[in-house]
């Protein structure tokens, strides 16, 4: 039968009919991306694919061109549920259609503990409010477009270092309000088809074996009836596994619950037939809703697909837009005036960079991209003149050469070609390749994208020539491996990183340290290209051994000029002395944001705080637009008079930034997370590492801007915080009187927002709660609980703003009794534009307490 009619299967039937071994088949993936088809009776595989910026589709190695959204911390500055939910309907779900995928690997929503977390950028807020109803609308519009959303990582996955091993170790209430509760709202609200389990261990139990957190919590208590994956070889064990609840080990690829290894396990009764059943069952139940709310990708041919229409492009472009932050605005810099302006300096290493998202799995090839540089040029009148340099270089590893590097037709990108060798274990490769391709990326992670039939130890030559340089220069390369592989230029060795390496953190902690070398160029000469790669480790200092890479091989080719640096800053500073504005975009990239490893700074990279200080001497009419997925420190804050903070816009970033620079779009976005002055200043500062495998949540409850206030730390700038083009007051706030009932609590909370400014604007309203005085528990001293966007006031107009609050406003989890509590006593509410201005203020007594479980 097609595969959609299993929309009409007794899923109970289906599930008695299956033989242990199907059943077991069921339990873990198929290769990366697909679970286990069973065509006996026909049960269908399902894809799934990664998300969260984006549907990158079945390959890393030369994907599908995909549309890459905002990162999540900049879906979570809209602080517009509806806007999100817009954008999970009409994108994301459209785009896993074209990918053929029925199931996306989104959305992520750990929380923001540390912003030196590799994978922070990953996630929405440090707040779990903020977190979980941007979750909830993401997922809500996903699934309303009849794709599956996967939530992750399950929980307390909140750094990257030691992710597989570490153990999160904090209180109950501390799991419960801030790690659990952006997850417990995505489930009350929207109800993901699927959770993701996190890598780490969760006081003391790893979450892929974690009873407590998956069957007595999500099932238990959250009434969660779908599907728990793990994450990609976040699987440890066989029969701890199957017995916690974790439905489907995945990937397919170097699994546990292999035929062997499982009846192994029910012979020696660790496990039995019905716990297998029972998590097969899940996988047979997903299968069926696939067939239900998406059978044309079940029946469809599975050929990835990219589309491009204008009204995706135009919501691309306001979604970048509206996440932006106006952090600075002195004496009204901004919008900039195209009319007035005769020169326009424009510098930085993020300019002109292609930096889109963070790095690991929500990298994606897009379909198209914007530069900041391209979009300023694109929004100013012709008479303007615009003049450019990097002044600074923002870079981590070399830039790769994706777009420097032609085939000797003609075309971009370069000729790889794949060798088997003469047996699995050799390391001779056969004379003649077995396939041929044009690859138009340098930065290749094969995955275990390789041609069928090939040897398990295999070899792929790349070729190409550099693209002609207009003078003559030194060019330095440089050479990452999660292999092993050699670089040649004209057939002279330049970079051995083969015979022996360095370990490093690449390619998911799988790859060598970057080697550099470098060669004198000619202007106008072509030089050819070749990297030797082979999926076998080589040898390093005090690890001798070779391993076969059959799940991580990689390769990367990066290069650029050599240019002396201090050269590179005066040249930005001449520029930026002669022009009437300056515009500095700097910032962060993927090599430094990425899933893998976490940041070591909350600087910015290099001599970025120079060039900033330089270029603010030279010209007072200086604005910063910065890129970075998660804070950054801003030494120079206090002095430059605008400051513009983009995170990582995806394709439309340049359209996006112009658009707020030049007043088309009036930003409205607020910080998702605290920018601090300083890395001590961090909540978890000092406790965020992982010592002996232990990682101690030392601040509790005081996460993000609840530890700042506590602590009466002053940041450099505030959860919550974002300027406008125009002015709002917040007058008239009136709160109904509590309702107290069948196990839950009401409040209303009415007041009026006015625009006092000149031009329209949106303003984004935020209730916080004071816990009673009274409690003899300890409180953070103000809760977010409600928020909502007022939008497009014209000047003059106000509106009147409603926010409710329900029981999650006003309990904290009690844990000698493992309920959730509503204490009898007075409440304080504080309303306004961010969490450290909060103009109105009002109370609330509750005079019956309320104890409560579920959601």
């Amino acid at each position: 039968m097609p595969p959609s009619d299993f929309a009409k299967v007794d899923v109970d039937d289906i599930v008695e009919k299956l033989t242990t071994d199907e059943a077991i088949l069921l339990t873990a993936g198929v290769g990366f991306w697909h679970t286990h088809e069973i065509p006996r009776l026909s049960i269908p595989a399902i894809k799934v694919s990664d998300g969260p910026n984006g549907i990158r589709g079945g390959h890393f190695f030369m994907s599908t061109p995909a549309k890459c959204l905002p990162s999540a911390t900049a879906l979570g500055a809209t602080w517009d549920t509806d806007l999100i939910e817009e954008a999970g309907l009409k994108l994301l779900a459209g785009e896993a259609k074209l990918r053929a995928t029925p199931v996306i690997l989104a959305p992520t929503c750990n929380i923001q503990r540390n912003p030196l977390g590799g994978r922070s950028f990953e996630s929405f807020s440090e707040d779990p409010l903020l977190s979980g109803l941007i979750a909830a609308a993401y997922v809500k519009g996903v699934q309303k477009g009849g794709i599956g959303s996967t939530i992750k990582h399950f929980v307390c996955n909140d750094k990257e270092n030691d992710r597989m091993g570490s153990d999160s170790i904090l209180s109950e209430r501390a799991l419960r309000e801030i790690y659990l509760m952006p997850f417990m709202l995505a489930q009350k609200y929207a109800e993901p088809w699927c959770f993701m389990t996190a890598y780490n261990r969760v006081n003391g139990t790893h979450a892929s074996e974690n009873h407590r957190l998956l069957q007595g919590i999500l099932r238990d208590e959250w009434k969660f009836n779908g599907l728990i994956m793990s994450d990609w070889f976040g699987t440890y064990s066989i029969d701890l596994s199957i017995n916690a609840g974790l439905d489907l080990e995945m990937p397919g690829t170097n699994k546990w619950r292999t035929l062997d290894l499982m009846n192994r396990s029910i012979g020696s009764r660790k496990l039995t037939v019905r716990a297998i059943k029972e998590r097969a069952k899940k996988v047979v139940e997903l299968a069926k809703r696939v067939a239900q709310e998406a059978p044309e990708i079940l029946d469809g041919d599975d050929i990835e697909r990219t589309v491009e229409s204008d009204e995706d492009k135009i919501l691309m472009r306001k979604l970048a837009a509206e996440s932006i932050v106006l952090l600075k605005n002195d004496n009204s810099l901004l919008p900039l005036q195209p009319q007035n302006l005769k020169k326009v300096a424009i510098v930085g290493g993020n300019a002109q960079a292609i930096i889109l998202s963070g790095g690991g799995s929500a990298a994606l090839k897009p379909s198209y991209f914007v530069s900041p540089y391209q979009g300023i040029v694109n929004a100013l009148p012709a008479h303007v003149e615009v003049t450019y340099s990097e002044g600074a270089s923002t870079y981590m590893e070399m830039p790769t050469l994706d777009f420097d590097l032609t085939t000797p037709t003609g075309e971009r990108g370069w000729i790889g070609s794949w060798y088997a060798h003469e047996n699995d274990e050799s390391m001779t490769p056969m004379s003649t390749p077995m396939e041929t391709q044009l690859v138009d990326e340098t930065r290749i992670f094969i995955s275990t994208s390789v041609p069928k039939n090939i040897t398990r130890r295999w070899t792929m030559k790349l070729q190409g020539q550099l693209k002609p340089r207009d003078h003559d220069c030194t060019f330095e390369f440089g050479l990452t491996v999660s292999g092993r592989a050699k670089l040649f230029v004209d057939g002279e060795l330049i970079i051995d990183n083969w015979t022996r390496q360095r370990r490093g953190e690449s390619f998911f902690n799988s790859g060598s340290q970057e080697e550099k070398g470098r060669v004198d160029l000619k202007a106008g000469v072509r030089y050819n290209i070749l990297v030797e790669f082979c999926n076998v480790k080589g040898p390093a200092h005090g690890d001798e051994d070779e391993v076969v890479q059959d799940s991580n091989p990689g390769v990367r080719l990066g290069g650029a000029e050599v240019r002396d640096p201090d050269v590179n800053m005066a040249e930005a500073v001449k520029l930026a002395s002669e022009a009437d504005v300056v515009i500095a975009v700097v910032g962060l990239n993927a090599d430094w944001e990425t899933e893998g490893y976490d940041r070591k700074t909350l600087a910015l990279p290099g001599r970025t705080d120079e060039l900033i200080t330089k270029l603010l001497a030279a010209n007072l009419r200086t604005v910063v637009v910065t890129q970075s997925g998660s804070s950054i420190t801003l030494p120079w804050a206090d002095s430059v008079p605008a400051i513009v903070h983009s995170w990582y816009l995806g394709n439309s970033t340049g359209d996006a930034i112009a658009d707020v620079l030049f007043g088309k779009k009036n930003p409205s976005g607020k910080l998702s997370l605290t920018f601090p002055k300083r890395l001590e200043d961090v909540p978890s500062h000092g406790h965020f590492h992982s010592e002996s495998g232990a990682i101690r949540y030392g601040e509790d409850l005081f996460v993000g801007y609840k530890h700042y206030q506590h602590r009466r730390i002053s940041p450099q700038f505030a959860f919550g915080h974002g300027l406008s083009y125009t002015t709002f007051a917040y007058a008239d706030l009136q709160l109904s009187a509590p309702v107290v009932a069948n196990s839950d609590f009401n409040l209303t909370a009415t007041l009026t927002v006015t625009n006092t400014g000149n031009v329209t604007g949106s303003e984004i309203v935020q209730l916080y709660v004071s816990m009673p005085k009274t409690s003899d528990v300890t409180h953070p001293e103000l809760i977010l609980r409600a928020f909502r966007k007022v939008r497009d006031l014209v000047p003059g107009a106000s509106q009147q703003v409603i926010l409710t609050l329900d029981k999650y406003a006003v309990s904290y989890w009690e844990e000698s009794i493992t309920k959730w509590v509503v204490e009898r006593g007075e409440y304080g509410v504080k309303v306004g534009p961010s969490s450290c201005s909060l103009p109105l203020e009002a109370t609330f007594v509750v005079n019956r307490g309320l104890e409560w479980n579920g959601v």
